[in-house]
């Protein structure tokens, strides 16, 4: 079920992505509430698990992370139990930074961020194919990114 927002909270959304960082009185001061019932509802929306919480954007190639690169993984069983399996693996390996479980010829995609190519051939060579049920993985390594638009549009 969608959730019923107001004009409102929609402002609350657009402003806390913009600066999550802000008070609490300076976000009820751009929604043009005042400051306990613009708490109450950014609380509701937390709860409602509409905000899934707060974060710092890192940029990775400053931390000397160079390497971003997609794998396409293919599994041998596409049975609940195993498709589950592998997302508790996925998990757990600090690479993966995002991983999507797909319709079509590929069963899930990842993407990995590595300090070098090394670590990333390593980790899919030491990791990801040797990892129950994996039957394929095919890899693309990024040559730059021309997108980077992690908020939800709102407007």
């Amino acid at each position: 079920m969608k959730a019923r927002l107001d004009a409102i909270d929609w402002k609350i959304l657009k402003e806390l992505q913009d600066d999550g960082r802000m008070t609490n009185v300076e976000l009820a001061r751009r929604v043009g509430i005042s400051a306990p019932p613009c708490l109450r509802r950014v609380r509701a929306l937390e709860e409602a698990g509409i905000i899934r919480g707060y974060r710092t954007l890192v940029d990775e190639k400053q931390l000397g992370l160079d390497v971003t690169a997609f794998a396409m993984v293919g599994l041998h069983s596409q049975a609940e139990s195993d498709l589950q399996a592998f997302e508790r693996a996925t998990r757990n390996w600090p690479l993966v930074r995002e991983a999507y479980m797909l319709s079509g010829e590929v069963d899930f995609l990842l993407k990995c961020v590595a300090p070098d190519l090394q670590t990333f051939q390593n980790f899919i060579i030491s990791d990801l194919t040797a990892a129950a049920n994996v039957d394929s993985v095919r890899t693309a390594l990024t040559i730059r990114r021309t997108k980077d638009e992690p908020l939800v549009a709102l407007d």
